[in-house]
């Protein structure tokens, strides 16, 4: 965790700014990192960053287009020296992966201390707002983090395992929802998150109970058809190999990473691989119970590629 000194550094940041500009990345914890931060100040704008690794010199546009006095970065690998010099602004970077070296940033990882430790993004910026448990508790989840930290809106999840909660509990549901709605058309999303900053409960999405619930349900559900249609096929292709791998070809959204969360979580014995195919090249996810990432990481010397946990 950080220190009680770096979780007042980042609040102090966050309280004395008046357009704050966030970075985030793609997926639950990316987002509720995001959702956090931007709801305990209402102020600033939000910019996911989309199907990349890192954040560089391309997103420059985006601090010219909105002339913030402060940078938030959430839950985002890799920010290159190039943006970072590039901004000419102060820039706070909360991460979770492998650390790297940067000049001119003030970067806040649990794991420039402790390497080995897992804490998403998502938990960090809860420990900076203490509010919104209920958000702070989709990003734990979708990152594959049990919340250590009481929620009122589920009160039963003391003694379970996170991937039991991931497919079985209506918060595993809620992790679901925020990860559909980041895919698709930029301008739906965009739409989504600025809903999503709104929502007071998640009995207003999940049981659709107001406007801007029943908005975010039905982007979702639409979505959500063609993960399952997927799904299903790939689940016809379980047989009795060690490995479980599925490729699919080039469709609207990607689902690499949620159906290899879920095959696996259907069969725990085997190491999972999914495969999409675009443009000629592979964008695959690897999930196993045991560590794959090294054995990943020594397949990709020599060859174009890139990967990581």
């Amino acid at each position: 965790m950080l220190s009680k000194k770096e979780v007042s550094q980042i609040k102090e940041e966050l309280e004395n700014c008046q357009n704050p500009l966030f970075f985030f990345d793609d997926d639950a914890d990316g987002l509720c990192s995001f959702l956090l931060l931007y709801r305990l100040v209402k102020e600033g704008h939000g910019v996911m960053v989309k199907s990349v690794p890192n954040l560089d010199a391309r997103f420059l546009r985006k601090v010219e287009e909105y002339n913030p006095d402060k940078i938030f970065v959430t839950d985002v690998p890799i920010v290159e020296q190039e943006f970072i010099d590039g901004a000419k602004r102060k820039i706070i970077w909360i991460d979770h992966h492998p650390p790297v070296e940067r000049q001119g940033i003030s970067y806040f990882n649990p794991r420039k201390q402790k390497k080995d430790v897992y804490i998403p993004a998502t938990r960090l910026c809860y420990e900076v707002v203490k509010q919104d448990e209920w958000i702070a508790a989709v990003g734990c989840v979708g990152d594959g983090y049990l919340p250590d930290f009481p929620v009122e809106e589920w009160t039963d999840l003391g003694g379970k395992n996170v991937w039991e909660v991931m497919y079985t509990h209506p918060l595993g549901k809620l992790v679901q929802i925020f990860s559909f709605i980041l895919k698709g058309k930029t301008t739906d999303i965009n739409q989504s998150i600025r809903v999503l900053t709104r929502i007071k409960s998640p009995s207003e999405i999940i049981n659709g109970e107001t406007a801007q619930g029943k908005f975010i349900l039905k982007r979702y559900e639409k979505i959500a058809q063609e993960y399952e249609s997927l799904r299903d096929r790939a689940m016809k292709k379980a047989g009795k190999d060690k490995i479980f791998l599925f490729v699919y070809q080039e469709q609207e959204n990607s689902f690499t990473s949620d159906l290899a969360g879920e095959l696996l979580y259907r069969h725990p014995d085997k190491i999972v691989v999914v495969a999409r195919e675009k443009g000629g090249e592979l964008k695959t996810s690897f999930r196993a119970k045991i560590a794959v990432e090294p054995a990943m990481q020594r397949a990709l010397v020599g060859v174009e590629g890139r990967g990581g946990a």
